[in-house]
């Protein structure tokens, strides 16, 4: 059976359980809490950090990049890093500017210190960093109503690991309810689209306990 390590609000170990729903491949979760450091999950990445995945053939994979190019390469039927090396390219580019930039300047100041820091113990939130995530968030989502309103998905006319990867990071935000949706209207339809896709089901029933995501976390019409 094919396992994935995952921490419930990473948007690294979300995008892949994405991946593999969206190419209807079969797998177990065990949640990890990578700051306990285990001894023998860092066996498996020394690294120490979520997702790892587990093949059905023992291989261990790990690193959201490593993971995700593998599974394209591997299962065929569906590609979602692109058709071609132009598509290939943009697909990478919006990758990266979600999971590095993004992830900089307002997953990690959201999430991070408004959940990581509670469930570490590292003390209490940045208030500076937060004000700071809120601010940059629209800027982002600007961004997207700008892809989508001159394409059909956000690296183009394919569905792909550049949307998944959006929403991802969008998915962890929206659990806190800290995305302003009705003021990016052509973020939100774009965001209504994914999670109308079977493969968004499971993200869409997480639940944390002692911390209820909103009511319209799992709402298709919002």
């Amino acid at each position: 059976m094919r396992v994935l390590y995952h921490s419930l609000l990473s948007p690294f170990a979300r995008k892949v359980r994405l991946v593999l729903a969206e190419k209807n491949l079969d797998f177990t979760m065990k949640a990890e809490k990578p700051w306990e450091r285990r001894p023998e999950f860092l066996a498996l990445n020394p690294a120490g950090e979520v997702p790892v995945l587990i093949e059905p053939d023992s291989t261990v994979l790990a690193g959201t990049d490593a993971i995700v190019e593998y599974l394209d390469e591997v299962y065929r039927d569906k590609l979602l890093i692109g058709i071609n090396a132009v598509d290939r390219a943009e697909v990478r580019r919006l990758v990266g500017w979600f999971d590095i930039k993004m992830d900089r300047e307002v997953t990690a100041n959201l999430v991070g210190e408004k959940m990581l820091k509670r469930m570490v113990g590292e003390g209490q939130p940045n208030s500076q960093a937060i004000r700071a995530g809120h601010a940059n968030l629209p800027h982002h989502l600007d961004y997207i109503g700008y892809l989508v309103d001159r394409r059909r998905w956000l690296a183009g006319d394919h569905f792909s690991v550049a949307d998944i990867t959006a929403a991802a990071h969008l998915s962890t935000l929206d659990y806190l309810g800290d995305v302003p949706w009705d003021q990016h209207e052509p973020a939100r339809e774009w965001y209504a689209r994914i999670k109308s896709r079977p493969s968004f089901r499971a993200i869409l029933a997480d639940h944390m306990p002692g911390l209820p995501p909103p009511k319209h976390y799992a709402d298709l019409d919002f």
